[in-house]
């Protein structure tokens, strides 16, 4: 599953390099004999973006992107339109994606994370609750869904993982709203990537057979480059 996302990534064309950081050397065993730049790290880490601090504090960059472990369907396009939206908007610490709710089933679940924002496109609130609140569904309204794909300028990166987890991020189990309560801004892209994570074996189930399916794209040219 790994190798999935890891090639995924790979194949962005904005991207200058994809490491696997972990702290288990079984991953990071498997994923070096697959080819990939590994980043050993310390264990303690509360969640995957306090593990790319850690990368950051080894490999200079101006911007990390944190792609989930458990997403081997991952879109590199959608990678891509998040490097870009936070190119071209210079003044924006954080970036992360989001794609339109279809089903009222979706907008109720507590399982997607639904996010509201503002005219510049930038995130005022994500929550597990119905987000707007409507009396009576109606798709055609704007309710967005939020995808875990993160871009982080360094700075801001450094300065997220020194706040304290904030009473919001702790009521919903939302580690952005920390940066949206600590006043950074997360600017939110569109995308049309709908994202399929691996938390069951029934997600397993159901990724395996969309990876079974014909046609699949060619593996990836591993890329390499001395400036990140």
């Amino acid at each position: 599953m790994i190798q999935w996302v890891w090639e995924a990534a790979s194949r962005s064309r904005l991207s200058e390099t994809a490491i696997v950081a972990t702290d288990d050397e079984r991953i990071a065993d498997t994923a070096a004999k697959f080819g990939a730049d590994v980043v050993m790290t310390r264990k303690s880490h509360r969640s995957g973006t306090d593990r790319v601090a850690e990368v950051a504090e080894k490999i200079p960059a101006q911007l990390y992107v944190n792609v989930q472990g458990d997403e081997p369907l991952l879109s590199p396009g959608a990678v891509d339109d998040l490097i870009r939206a936070m190119m071209e908007s210079p003044r924006i610490p954080i970036g992360t994606l989001a794609h339109a709710i279809e089903t009222e089933a979706e907008w109720r679940s507590p399982e997607v994370v639904k996010v509201v924002r503002n005219r510049h496109r930038e995130a005022l609130y994500f929550s597990r609750s119905p987000l707007p609140f409507q009396r009576v569904f109606d798709p055609r309204r704007p309710l967005w869904r939020h995808v875990g794909i993160y871009a982080y300028r360094a700075r801001a990166l450094a300065t997220f993982v020194s706040l304290k987890p904030s009473p919001l991020e702790l009521a919903e189990s939302l580690e952005q709203l920390r940066a949206l309560e600590y006043g950074l801004a997360i600017q939110v892209i569109e995308t049309k990537y709908r994202c399929l994570g691996v938390d069951t074996p029934a997600d397993l189930a159901r990724v395996e057979a969309l990876l079974a399916r014909p046609a699949k794209a060619p593996r990836p040219v591993r890329k390499r480059r001395k400036n990140r």
